[in-house]
């Protein structure tokens, strides 16, 4: 592990470095530039280079050298299409990055593809950037593009956003023409509820009119130029005053070298931690505090920021995974399994309700699908909204997403680096988007009580991990479900003695029990609610101790395994389910008969075990 920021200077051999405060530090802003196919964005692009001054030396000569070779007239988009196919083609491809300098700051910007076929690459452009310019032609208008691109620069959370009206001089610098063109696309946008652009600047990029000088040819402009409109743009605050998100991406433990540390290893993406704060894991839910900051040959340092790749030890053993987020308390991530997102699918085949995919978001990774489509957005039809039963490939669309395992993430509104994902069809990156709201489930009070319980929760001396060691194994709910008379004691009396004769430590618990007990206050028709959440916090607390708890129950079914979820938290469960008849449907780790041999089903369940690396 190494920490490394792209915002100060390090050596090889050393930690995070303060900056040398004798040298002048200039701000910098990423700018992307997307429109339409032949809108004129690298043209717009290559003309401000050339007008700010800001080219390579002999750069110039040598793009009109290979235009000679050519035999194509010289053109200031080609010193952004450096690549040869693209020259040879007229389209940009990949997403290039130049700089260049005015007075203020310093620019670092980024020309996205604007064809539909190189989507993808656009998004991932645009998706860096702190503001964005976007080119309609005057003399084409508003096109596919041009409404697409506005639809994913609100999906990424950017919302600084100038649009050039290009190419006024093929319109006879017309204001009419550029009124309609502002009046058609502002309403586009509001109606599909994108971002609201800044401003509207007329321009001829080519010719260089209203980029860096008024033009004499469209007096009836009164605005900024395109530069001046640049500078007027706001910096992003640094991540550094954010609250502190860190997925992390890795768990370290160099035992073979007698180094005892466990180094939990990420990224920080927003904020700060120090030696000795309290942070939480989500959705976890474990609190602990942090011992050290630790990184590979470098300097030992007390406090940490944003940008840093970096590990900590932690004041007590826990066991965490990756995909969880380290935060502060007061200011952890939401949790759950459904929320409301914007997404586009740029899969080969259309994204269906009903199948599973997968989302990839942080660190995490878990099996999504959509929970509800609510619309679907067409950009190459002007009133943009279909009704449609799926997405299709370059749609854009509104949806709520649900996920298999609860997540820790956050609005992009508030966060935007965990509240961003991808989603992957088979093995292909198919689609990705944005979160705007978090959705209640069905478990949602669950996990805020059993959040509640594990923040105020009085530890003892002896950690789970440290348990894990001593026994063996890690602890873990195993239940067998089904009706009355289906054999789940029988098999899990198997269970329990065959775990216990390999020298594990299980336990054997009855609904009975809880219900005669725990249970014994409630009426006769106490909800079912109440009786599987006393369940789930009995099997929390053995749970703690580290046994593998082997659980039957005729009050709590297969469908009532989630809410005990949500209440044991990240700890490893597998459901059972015994179903002679064969009709059952429902999501389960195993389902039998009830005809198979005790021996062949202990040996399943402890592969399942294995599987989970309960043991």
């Amino acid at each position: 592990m190494s920490a490394t920021t792209p915002a100060t200077t390090t050596t090889p051999d050393s930690g995070p470095r303060t900056p040398d405060i004798s040298v002048e530090s200039r701000e910098q802003m990423n700018i992307v530039i997307v429109g339409h196919v032949d809108h004129g964005k690298s043209t717009l692009v290559g003309r401000l280079l050339a007008d700010t001054g800001s080219l390579p030396q002999g750069k110039l000569d040598k793009v009109k050298r290979e235009c000679e070779r050519t035999g194509k007239p010289f053109e200031y988009a080609f010193l952004l299409d450096a690549l040869e196919d693209e020259q040879d083609q007229g389209i940009t491809i990949d997403t290039a990055r130049c700089f260049f300098k005015t007075d203020k700051r310093d620019y670092i910007i980024i020309d996205a593809p604007g064809h539909i076929e190189f989507l993808k690459n656009m998004i991932s452009g645009a998706a860096r950037a702190e503001a964005a310019v976007l080119m309609i032609d005057a003399k084409e208008g508003v096109r596919e593009n041009s409404r697409r691109h506005g639809y994913i620069l609100g999906m990424l959370g950017i919302k600084q956003v100038i649009v050039c009206v290009n190419k006024m001089d093929l319109v006879g610098y017309s204001q009419q023409v550029f009124d309609g063109i502002e009046k058609e696309y502002r309403a586009f946008l509001a109606g599909i509820g994108a971002v609201s652009p800044l401003q509207f600047v007329p321009i001829a990029a080519l010719t260089g009119e209203i980029l860096t000088q008024p033009s004499s040819n469209m007096t009836w402009y009164r605005g900024e130029t395109v530069l001046q409109r640049l500078d007027s743009l706001n910096k992003q605050p640094p991540k550094t005053n954010q609250p502190l998100r860190m997925p992390v991406q890795a768990i370290y433990k160099f035992t073979s070298h007698g180094d005892e540390r466990r180094i939990i290893s990420g990224r920080i993406d927003t904020g700060n931690v120090k030696v000795g704060d309290e942070v939480v894991f989500s959705p976890s839910n474990k609190t602990v505090k942090i011992k050290s900051i630790e990184g590979f040959n470098t300097a030992p340092c007390v406090e940490i920021g944003a940008g840093w790749s970096t590990g900590f030890t932690l004041s007590q053993e826990i066991y965490i995974t990756r995909g969880e987020v380290m935060s502060h308390k007061a200011h952890a991530p939401l949790v759950g399994t459904r929320f409301r997102a914007n997404i586009i699918w740029l899969g080969r085949k259309a994204m269906q309700q009903g199948r599973d995919y997968k989302i990839k978001i942080h660190t995490a990774a878990t099996p999504v699908r959509i929970h509800k489509l609510l619309k679907v957005l067409d950009a190459s039809e002007l009133n943009g909204e279909l009704a449609k039963q799926e997405i299709g490939r370059h749609d854009v669309a509104d949806v709520i997403l649900e996920t298999k395992q609860p997540i820790a993430f956050d609005l992009t509104s508030d966060i935007e680096v965990t509240g961003r994902f991808v989603i992957v069809d088979g093995y292909d990156v198919a689609g990705g988007g944005i979160i705007t709201a978090s959705v209640q489930d069905d478990q949602d009070d669950l996990r805020a009580e059993a959040r509640l319980r594990d923040f105020s929760w009085i530890h003892g001396s002896v950690g789970i991990e440290e348990r894990a060691e001593r026994l063996g194994h890690r602890p873990a709910l195993v239940m067998f479900v089904g009706k009355t008379g289906v054999g789940k004691q029988r098999y899990a009396r198997s269970l329990e003695k065959a775990l216990f004769e390999q020298g594990r430590h299980p336990y054997f618990i009855d609904g009975t029990n809880v219900l005669m007990g725990v249970d014994h206050d409630l009426s006769s028709d106490a909800t079912q609610a109440e009786l599987v959440r006393r369940f789930g916090e009995v099997a929390y607390l053995l749970l703690t101790s580290g046994v593998i708890l082997v659980s039957t129950t005729n009050a709590i079914g297969l469908a009532d395994h989630s809410a005990v979820q949500a209440l044991i938290g990240d700890m490893p469960s597998l459901v059972i389910d015994i179903d002679p008849s064969g009709n059952s449907t429902q999501p389960c780790d195993l389902r039998i008969s009830g005809s198979e041999a005790d021996a062949a089903v202990v040996e399943r369940v402890t592969e399942l075990l294995k599987a989970k690396g309960v043991i």
